[in-house]
């Protein structure tokens, strides 16, 4: 009982961790620093650089900028484009450092899950976000930026202090985004679709006559 509870808690950890990146890398950090500095958890070998100051300081700078960017209709959706380069490495690492010391097959393996998880997360953050941004009002933004806030800072909570209850909602949530992203990326089409042809309309019609 005792190894399958630790081998469920380093699988919360390790998938916890990738799929909170995906939203929020910054936010993923700054908790899980938290946590370890307030003893609220060891973390492995691989992890304790997060909970360095500095590391945490860099964290809470970006955080911080974030938290502004991710609310401004537009300027979420560049944030998120510019992070996809950013935050589904950044969950891969964090999925093999929360494996620990094992053998290097299980580190590749837990990394290359973790790189898929956090690029589906972050795919299902930055598409939705797109999609919201039709909206003529900002307040869906706004919601939507605190409520994934809220999500990442509560994720990283409960896959730490209860892992099988986070792994039943994680299945559930791979389950909903296997189901949503073939959606959202119909939407994402027509909405450039409908800008491309805004465009095209706008355009001046090409002249008629041949060059002489």
């Amino acid at each position: 009982m005792e190894a399958l509870n630790q081998i469920s808690a380093t699988l919360a950890l390790t998938m916890g961790l990738a799929w909170a990146s995906g939203i929020n890398l910054y936010a993923t950090l700054l908790t899980l620093g938290f946590l370890a500095n307030t003893g609220n958890i060891v973390l492995p070998p691989d992890l304790q650089i997060v909970a360095d100051p500095m590391v945490m300081a860099a964290a809470g700078v970006m955080y911080f900028i974030e938290f502004f960017a991710d609310k401004v209709p537009g300027v979420d959706t560049g944030w998120d484009t510019i992070h996809t380069f950013i935050r589904i490495p950044a969950g891969a690492m964090l999925a093999a450092g929360a494996i620990g010391h094992l053998n290097p097959a299980v580190e590749i393996a837990a990394a290359i899950m973790g790189g898929s998880l956090a690029a589906g997360s972050h795919a299902t953050k930055a598409g939705t976000r797109v999609l919201i941004n039709t909206s003529p009002e900002p307040f869906s933004n706004w919601f939507a930026s605190v409520g994934e806030d809220i999500a990442v800072i509560g994720g990283v909570w409960a896959c730490i202090n209860h892992p099988v209850l986070f792994l039943i909602a994680l299945v559930f949530f791979i389950a909903m985004m296997i189901w949503l992203l073939p959606r959202i990326w119909k939407g994402i089409k027509k909405v450039f679709g409908l800008i491309i042809n805004l465009f095209n309309r706008d355009s001046p019609p090409a002249s008629m006559n041949p060059p002489q």
